[in-house]
């Protein structure tokens, strides 16, 4: 099986490269493909790179080569990570808007050529955001099943990390997913937490604790003072924000933490590249296997008894030949407002390109 990163030389391009040989999902038999664009920065940079990972893998790296346009790209899974990123240390919320207008042509000049010149089997993981919008672009051009944004499985990596720290257990041991939109407007599905080793009225118990009394009615609140509370702790000391930080649920911690680390310049390459090589080596074990994502969805699951048609992210799924069934059946009330709330606004932000639902006259 091949891989191909579009954009592989940015920072989260470069750690996906890197974590896809370190990890060997990639055997010495199948091939990375490194893709840049002429005329740029990254049509030099992607033969340095080469260069690089085989002098860091030498013994068990696949065989590397260099693309240069998206005609050339050929791949059994073509990872998008290319166009622009939000700045860090701004202070100020990311301006989706502006994000989408700079990184749409990028995602369609990609489905496009995928389009045209790919084999018509292809897996396509979308990294660069807004990941919503990247997916509805793939998904118009190639099917909506071959198609899965890596934001919710960030999330979810993320929501059960935190779960797992305020117990004292590992990651593993955590189960449960976050749907939604990728970032701030994230839904934690706390109906779908399970906990290793607890029953179900234990496990009741335990989440009960966890989130203290509280519901999602007014999680978007909660994040967004948070975020100015670190903002104004952080001028002072970033230390003692990422202190504040774990004072918090475990759910605001997980919109807050990676949120912090982008504003402290550090970045979230790491993770984001983490998460991204699951759902890889996931399409390439074979099985299918239960992760989230950014879906393109046609009435696969309802919210509140209405058909989802959009973009969003859910529990699902996911083979060797993409994605399958939708597992989003019966979240809890507040899950459900929160869901929907987060459906209108996706749906908003990809109206501009023609990607959203028709509005009523």
């Amino acid at each position: 099986m091949d891989v191909a990163v579009l954009g592989a030389t940015g920072d989260v391009g470069r750690q996906v490269c890197t974590q896809l040989i370190e990890r060997r999902v990639l055997p010495r038999a199948s091939r990375l493909q490194l893709v840049g664009r002429p005329g740029g920065s990254s049509g030099r940079a992607v033969y340095g790179l080469r260069e690089d990972l085989v002098d860091a893998f030498d013994e068990h790296a696949p065989l590397i080569d260099v693309a240069l346009s998206p005609e050339e790209v050929v791949a059994d899974v073509v990872i998008l990570t290319a166009g622009r990123t939000a700045p860090a240390t701004t202070g100020a919320p990311t301006d989706r808007a502006a994000l989408a207008a700079d990184n749409h042509a990028v995602f369609a000049s990609y489905a496009r050529a995928l389009a045209e010149h790919g084999s018509g089997h292809e897996v396509v993981v979308v990294v660069s955001n807004p990941v919503e919008l990247g997916v509805a672009v793939m998904a118009r051009e190639l099917g909506r099943h071959r198609v899965i944004g890596m934001g919710a499985w960030l999330d979810t990596l993320r929501f059960r990390r935190e779960i797992a720290v305020s117990l004292g257990l590992r990651r593993h041991r955590i189960g449960g997913f976050v749907a939604g939109q990728h970032g701030a407007d994230l839904v934690p599905l706390w109906s779908t937490v399970r906990i290793s080793g607890l029953d179900p009225e234990e496990r009741r118990r335990a989440v009960d604790g966890l989130r203290r009394g509280r519901s999602l009615a007014h999680f978007g609140d909660e994040v967004a003072r948070a975020q100015t509370e670190l903002l104004d702790r952080a001028a002072r000391d970033v230390g003692a924000a990422f202190d504040l930080i774990d004072t918090w649920p475990p759910d605001v911690r997980a919109v807050a933490r990676p949120w912090m680390t982008h504003q402290s310049g550090a970045k979230t390459a790491t993770g984001t590249a983490n998460a991204t090589v699951d759902l890889v080596d996931t399409v390439l074990d074979g099985r299918e296997i239960v992760v989230a994502g950014q879906l393109a969805l046609e009435g696969e699951v309802s919210l509140g008894g209405v058909p989802l048609r959009g973009v969003i992210g859910a529990p699902v799924v996911l083979g060797p030949e993409g994605w399958t069934r939708v597992l989003l059946d019966e979240p809890a009330p507040d899950e459900l407002a929160r869901l929907t709330e987060c459906e209108q606004h996706i749906d908003a932000g990809l109206r501009p390109w023609g990607l959203g639902r028709e509005v009523p006259a």
